[in-house]
């Protein structure tokens, strides 16, 4: 990363004018006033004897290549690498973000009908954006295609994560679900489907069948899209 330190001015928050300060710039205008960088800096609080808050939040969104998806991949240890970041401010920054994945989560219409896959695109975001490694997560439904529980089955590496078809189906028989919708995410953000990928949809298909319980469809989940198996006759 570049050390925008040297170019960056310094002037302290408290030499601005009252309606650029930050807090009172989200009092006096409203918090969709305020930038990236500002809203960082009241999260901050401070910034550094040469930075002002606003000014190291600046260098958080530049790190962040001024996107705050990439902001919220980012780990303490990733943080604390900018100029004016230690470990608490880093976790205030984290927990932030947290937040406000949660809100989306919470303003999800619960008891969701499943339609379409982009019904399931919509249910499964708030769960996998923006994470770094693969997860794979089973939708279970009622006879009515509601969603009556969403099940993370394993958690794996960035390039792959381990299904067992028995934890995978032992969950739908306990919720006593009449289908289910295999969702995992690939954190590269390809679309194609690995060989792996195709070997496990074809094992849960058969073993669904046998319990009747039928696999309805398989998303692969990236930040920027989703590839349906139904859709594209790979079921």
């Amino acid at each position: 990363m570049t050390d925008e330190s040297s170019y960056l001015p310094v002037r302290k928050i408290l030499s601005w004018a009252e309606e650029d300060r930050p807090r009172e710039k989200l009092e006096l205008r409203g918090k969709e006033s305020l930038t990236d960088a500002e809203l960082i800096a009241i999260l901050i609080n401070s910034g550094t004897p040469d930075l002002s808050a606003v000014d190291v939040g600046k260098l958080i969104m530049s790190y962040a290549e001024n996107n705050i998806g990439n902001l919220a991949r980012l780990s303490i240890k990733d943080l604390t690498k900018i100029k004016g970041i230690g470990k608490a401010k880093a976790i205030t920054i984290i927990a932030a973000l947290e937040l406000g994945r949660r809100r989306k989560d919470s303003d999800l219409v619960k008891n969701r009908s499943i339609t379409s896959s982009g019904d399931v695109y919509q249910e499964m975001m708030p769960v996998l954006m923006d994470k770094v490694v693969e997860e794979f997560w089973v939708l279970l439904l009622n006879r009515a295609n509601v969603v009556i529980r969403k099940v993370q089955i394993s958690k794996g590496g960035i390039s792959g994560t381990v299904v067992d078809p028995k934890i995978v189906f032992k969950s739908a028989l306990e919720y006593l679900a009449s289908s289910i919708i295999l969702v995992h995410n690939h954190p590269s953000g390809t679309l194609k489907p690995s060989k792996e990928d195709i070997h496990i949809t074809g094992q849960l298909k058969e073993a669904g069948k046998v319990l009747d319980i039928p696999v309805l469809d398989h998303l692969i989940f990236t930040d920027n899209g989703y590839v349906s198996f139904a859709d594209d006759g790979l079921l």
